[in-house]
């Protein structure tokens, strides 16, 4: 997901990443912090000290930041969770947990724990605060304090907001979940509760850009759509490892697979193979032996006066690992393999004979069907398997 991210610490064990986008709003952050609200709250200092405060408050909201995911990974690590590691990004951060929590009650401690974390730290900032205040007499320190209790305080009860993906719409799941005992109906209902308040928070967003609000207007459109993108793929990941489950891709291959020979020309090709089959990907097999592919992409490297006195064999893509795949290859993965590589279509294969094949498409149209279908195409999946 954060392909750019890079790890500049590693705390407890997890890889702390930051992605370029943070530094956007961090640096965003940080000019409004030195521009207006410690100007504000402190008038008449020296720029030095305003670029001070703005410093260790932006360094203890990073802090604060980590924090918040460090508490959701170390409960999930509690509970047998693996966590992949803690990505800063523009919308703030999160705990990349590897797979999701096998049981309700582990889901709602792993979600509740970072806006706990985030509540422990404001009233850790806030009592600094006011000790500071006793001891100094106010100042510098003590507004950066207040400022950073109020910030957590704020991270808090913003992420307790019961719209999934947020920390409060995980909740929201979890009890839904131990209700029913069904996750993905737990799922939809919370990315539904997601889906609204993503639309709120851009309702309001364009109402500040009508009333001349602009950045406060755009930002809330921006984590309006943020917020919506996430529910809606979170749903998705839920609804394919519910009805993947443990299937196989021997399971949904197509096995009446149109082929070609390496002899054939590139004319004969496409006139009496991929035009008259409607197909752009097409594996090579001699004497039942799968040598490789020919696709679309390979045939535009030709010109097309070339296509009567060239054939496939000149030009065709030998066997390689990124478009192999063995028959017992869960389906789960292959959506794994597809997101890294960016690969579309497979071939099935063992010992160089060709199985089938399978692709991004016919994946997607299954999961539609079956997500029409319902609890019913749940049910009948698991009866194929």
């Amino acid at each position: 997901m954060f392909s750019n991210a890079r790890t500049i610490v590693t705390v407890f064990g997890f890889g702390i990443r930051v992605d370029p986008s943070w530094i956007l709003i961090a640096a965003l952050i940080a000019w409004s912090l030195f521009q207006y609200t410690f100007p504000l709250a402190l008038p008449g200092l020296t720029q030095w000290t305003y670029a001070a405060m703005t410093i260790l408050g932006m360094l203890l909201f990073f802090v604060s930041l980590i924090g918040h995911e460090l508490a959701h990974a170390l409960t999930a690590r509690r509970f047998g969770v693996e966590t992949k590691g803690i990505t800063l990004f523009l919308f703030g951060g999160v705990a990349e947990l590897a797979q999701e929590p096998r049981k309700a009650m582990h889901e709602f401690w792993i979600a509740l724990a970072g806006p706990l974390m985030s509540l422990a730290l404001a009233f850790a900032f806030g009592s600094f605060a006011a000790v500071s205040e006793v001891l100094i007499g106010g100042g510098a320190v003590v507004e950066v304090f207040r400022y950073l209790a109020l910030i957590n305080l704020v991270l808090a009860l913003f992420n307790l907001l019961p719209a999934f993906p947020l920390d409060g719409g995980r909740i929201l799941r979890a009890w839904l979940w131990q209700r029913s005992g069904d996750m993905l109906a737990a799922t939809e209902t919370a990315a539904r509760s997601g889906t609204i308040l993503a639309y709120g928070l851009m309702g309001l967003g364009l109402l500040g850009l009508f009333q001349g609000v602009l950045i406060a207007g755009f930002w809330q459109i921006l984590i309006g759509l943020f917020i919506l993108a996430a529910a809606r793929s979170s749903l998705e990941a839920q609804r394919m490892k519910t009805y993947f489950g443990t299937r196989q891709v021997q399971a949904l291959m197509t096995t009446d697979v149109v082929t070609t020979g390496p002899n054939t020309t590139l004319a004969a090709l496409v006139n009496r193979t991929m035009l008259a089959n409607g197909i752009g990907f097409v594996p090579v097999v001699e004497d039942g032996r799968l040598l490789g592919h020919i696709d679309t992409c390979v045939l535009a490297r030709i010109d097309r006066e070339n296509w009567a006195n060239t054939t496939v064999d000149d030009i065709f893509v030998e066997l390689k690992q990124a478009t192999c795949i063995p028959p017992d290859m869960l389906i789960l993965e292959l959506f794994d393999r597809i997101a890294r590589t960016g690969q579309r279509k497979f071939m099935v294969v063992e010992s160089r004979q060709l199985l089938g094949v399978i692709s991004l498409s016919d994946l997607t149209r299954y999961l539609g069907l079956l997500a029409d279908l319902g609890k019913r195409g749940v049910e009948v999946a698991a009866a194929r398997t």
